[in-house]
């Protein structure tokens, strides 16, 4: 298994980026996640047209076509030669003058990372796993946009560290109105009376691949649907949680700080969830989602 490195077309092994671009001086980029399955990135279609929504949030061109991504990311995964991959897209302002005013950067900088896929321990799907409700809260959509993914992640670096001093695997963060929002790297489901609950996008959060191909699985399966606004006392009248994202897929929650969600075991709305996204993956190229 190996790490491949694209940086603007070129593969190597180790690649450097100037200290004068604004991706590393402030933050000024643009990413997404991708995963894949068989050996097929997943939902590239979908990653790539929110990295272009990224972008165009802050002003920042793309020089590539999503043909040229296409081509470039299985490129990379090929000569990469890995079981399954991560591929991590970069999209920074390029170099420019020590200034925030990005008008100094006339060449953004692309970059394509790909690495071994992390598979988590079977346990955390069996049995599920903790997350910590922090005190760090969410950045505020009037502020810096959560739906907008960029480089800029520092409040969740904060959220993490505070969790993992906790002894949780993730963090959950509420906004500055107080309702729940989302973890550090994944959306946030709820079930209640056999119905899927999940912070709407008003609350400020990322508008997650993976939450968006549950929702229609949910929808198409009978699965009662609302995305809305829950403060945290609503934990408490829950009877299943999860987390989703590209890498985690869907991850059981049983237990959030010291309170057992439910029966503090795996559900069956999370268990028939699992399933049907399993199922998705394993038909990635002949679903309503291929790539």
């Amino acid at each position: 298994m190996a790490i491949k490195i694209n940086f603007n077309g070129c593969i190597e092994e180790t690649a450097s980026v100037s200290a004068f671009d604004h991706g590393f001086l402030f933050g000024d980029s643009v990413y997404e996640v991708v995963a894949t399955h068989n050996n097929l990135p997943c939902f590239l279609n979908e990653h790539l047209n929110r990295l272009r929504q990224s972008a165009n949030a802050i002003a920042l061109k793309i020089p590539w076509t999503d043909d040229q991504f296409k081509t470039e990311i299985s490129r990379t995964i090929q000569e990469a030669g890995n079981p399954e991959s991560y591929v991590r897209i970069i999209v920074t302002r390029g170099e420019g003058e020590i200034d925030i005013d990005p008008s100094s950067c006339h060449k953004p900088n692309i970059l394509l990372y790909v690495t071994p896929l992390k598979s988590f321990p079977e346990e955390y799907y069996q049995d599920g796993v903790g997350i910590s409700l922090v005190s760090i809260k969410r950045n505020s959509k009037d502020a810096l946009n959560p739906g907008i993914k960029t480089g800029n992640y520092l409040n969740n670096v904060l959220a993490q560290i505070e969790a993992i001093k906790s002894g949780a695997k993730d963090a959950l963060m509420l906004n500055n109105d107080g309702y729940l929002t989302e973890c550090t790297t994944s959306n946030f489901f709820m079930v209640r009376n056999g119905a899927l609950l999940t912070p709407s996008l008003g609350c400020g959060i990322l508008s997650g691949i993976t939450r968006e191909v549950i929702l229609k699985l949910a929808n198409e399966n009978g699965i009662l649907v609302e995305e809305g606004k829950w403060l945290p006392e609503e934990l408490d009248r829950v009877e299943e949680t999860f987390i989703s994202g590209s890498i985690k897929k869907i991850m059981p929650v049983c237990r959030i700080d010291n309170r057992l969600i439910g029966e503090g075991k795996v559900g069956p709305v999370t268990k028939k969830l699992i399933k049907l996204y399993s199922s998705v993956l394993e038909n990635i190229g002949a679903t309503s989602f291929q790539n």
